[in-house]
């Protein structure tokens, strides 16, 4: 698993890396006004959908039923259920598309209702989610791909391939923004071109795989297909109530002043980077491993599964956690702050990252549950839960938007992160699917004193690091960030909540496997 999650996050990291380029880039072009509001809401729906529809809850459903197919009979009998599953999505998703780019101004009506009041900023986020509306299609087909590479060990190329999202979302601001409305449209252009770029990648991928993949053929319901379509169901919400949560922030930040989408955006954006690399990385890894494990009735093997993968991101994300929380604003300050984006926007994102950074272990710990349900195709589990989070997160945001304005949305959905994982652990606890051991319930209250300690360093340390101005900036804020890093890892080793010498060997041995 270790191979996999590393491979994974390395890709992730690259992927995430480019995009606070391209975010860099946005900020410095559309600042944090009705533009940006509208390109991100544009955005926001295809990306929802990706996420539910093809990310989340095909994978969920799909990628223990390839898996579980390829290890009991063969890869021609995995590669006809992947292919009819593949005619099926073109399909739905092709009509899916078409009555969407119809019926957008209902769509937006119900995605960003507060933009009724601005009759051009709810047209432009109209005509710009026309645009990037057949990017669901493209990238549902290649979150499929994806997962038949996922379910035959292969990560890296699904792993790369979000990089030309970003690549051609640069390009396409820096060369179409003169040819056409705005650079907001530019943008939209670029988005969707990416999807093609995306999909063509992961089928070459999966060709060298040995497994190449045809769309064109007639759909099938047959009985494999039809009970992964029957997992895939719950598991819209079971695996995507984060998003679902994402969504309902939009959808309230809409009636907040000029700017609250886009300060959601960029903080969730600096936000999602330890939730990609450690949680999707470790999630995306462990879920093939974990059905093989319960498929072949290896108890043991698979609660060491899911204690490993819990230490492992939690060693990671509790740091990430309180770095975000105490240096969001040199963070926002020295990512954002510059052309069209000033001190006023770089301070109230940095509010919101601080409140989303509350969230990121739980957000992580979602990613490691699930697997749990998912690999023994349960899906109907985390859907309820899933409602009732969704439901709260509501509620606290009506609530906390009264005092806090749009940190009041971020803090809603860390804390509905919060019960959704707690919800999910005790239930698989009470089930006996994830026992704790105890080298996990020795390390867990070290690692927490360890983040705690950096983050108190951290705060001590930017008001002497941050007087500076101008490029002296990044350098400023990278020792910052390497000296945060240095008392946490140096305080989880001398509280034993890390082992050198353990991480050693691992990355001793992948590099020996990989020879």
């Amino acid at each position: 698993m270790l191979k996999g999650v590393l491979t994974v996050g390395g890709w992730t990291m690259a992927s995430r890396v480019l995009g606070f380029a391209r975010d860099m880039l946005i900020a410095s072009r559309l600042g944090a006004g009705p533009m940006a509001d509208a390109f991100f809401v544009a955005l926001k729906l295809p990306n929802l959908f990706r996420r539910l529809f093809g990310e989340g809850a095909f994978n969920a459903a799909f990628v223990p039923a390839f898996a579980g197919t390829l290890a009991v009979q063969g890869p021609v009998v995995a590669r006809q259920l992947a292919e009819r599953m593949a005619a099926l999505m073109t399909l739905w998703l092709s009509l899916l598309v078409v009555l969407g780019i119809l019926a957008m101004p209902q769509l937006m009506s119900v995605l960003a209702p507060g933009f009724t009041d601005d009759p051009a900023k709810f047209q432009m986020a109209i005509e710009l989610t026309r645009i990037t509306f057949p990017y669901l299609l493209l990238i549902c087909l290649t979150a499929l791909v994806s997962g038949v590479l996922n379910g035959l060990d292969r990560f890296a190329a699904a792993a790369a391939a979000p990089i030309f999202f970003n690549l051609l979302s640069m390009a396409a601001l820096l060369v179409l923004t003169p040819y056409v409305a705005t650079p907001a449209h530019a943008l939209a252009w670029g988005v969707t071109l990416s999807g093609a770029v995306q999909l063509g990648l992961v089928l070459w991928a999966c060709a060298r795989a040995g497994m190449p993949l045809h769309f064109l053929k007639l759909p099938s319901l047959a009985p494999e297909v039809r009970q992964v379509l029957r997992r895939m169901g719950p598991g819209i919400i079971g695996a995507g109530v984060t998003q679902l949560n994402l969504a309902v922030d939009v959808i309230i930040a809409s009636f907040l002043p000029a700017g609250a989408v886009s300060y959601l955006y960029y903080a969730d954006r600096v936000g999602q980077l330890p939730l990609g690399v450690i949680g999707a990385a470790v999630g995306t890894a462990m879920l093939p491993l974990l059905s093989r494990q319960v498929r072949s009735g290896e108890t043991l093997s698979a609660h060491r599964t899911m204690n490993r993968a819990m230490e492992l991101s939690l060693l990671l994300c509790l740091p990430a956690a309180a770095g975000q929380a105490a240096a969001a604003w040199p963070i926002v300050s020295v990512l954002f702050q510059r052309g069209a984006f000033g001190a006023e926007e770089a301070a109230l994102t940095a509010a919101a990252l601080s409140a989303y950074a509350l969230g990121l272990p739980a957000y992580v710990l979602v990613k490691i549950y699930a697997p749990g349900f998912f690999a023994r195709g349960d899906t109907a589990t985390p859907v309820k839960v899933g409602f009732a989070a969704v439901a709260l997160n509501i509620v606290l945001n009506l609530v906390l938007i009264q005092w806090l304005s749009h940190v009041g949305v971020a803090l809603a959905t860390a804390l509905s992160a919060w019960f959704n994982a707690a919800m999910l652990g005790w239930l698989l606890n009470r089930r006996g699917q994830m026992i704790l051991d105890r080298r996990l319930r020795r390390r867990i209250p070290r690692l927490l004193l360890a983040a705690a300690l950096m983050a108190g360093a951290i705060l001590a340390l930017r008001t002497v690091l941050f007087p500076v101005a101008g490029p002296l900036r990044f350098v400023a804020l990278a020792a910052l960030v390497a000296a945060g890093g240095a008392v946490y890892f140096g305080v989880a080793q001398a509280l034993g909540a890390i082992d050198v010498r353990e991480v050693r060997g691992m990355l001793r041995r992948r590099r020996k496997s990989a020879a």
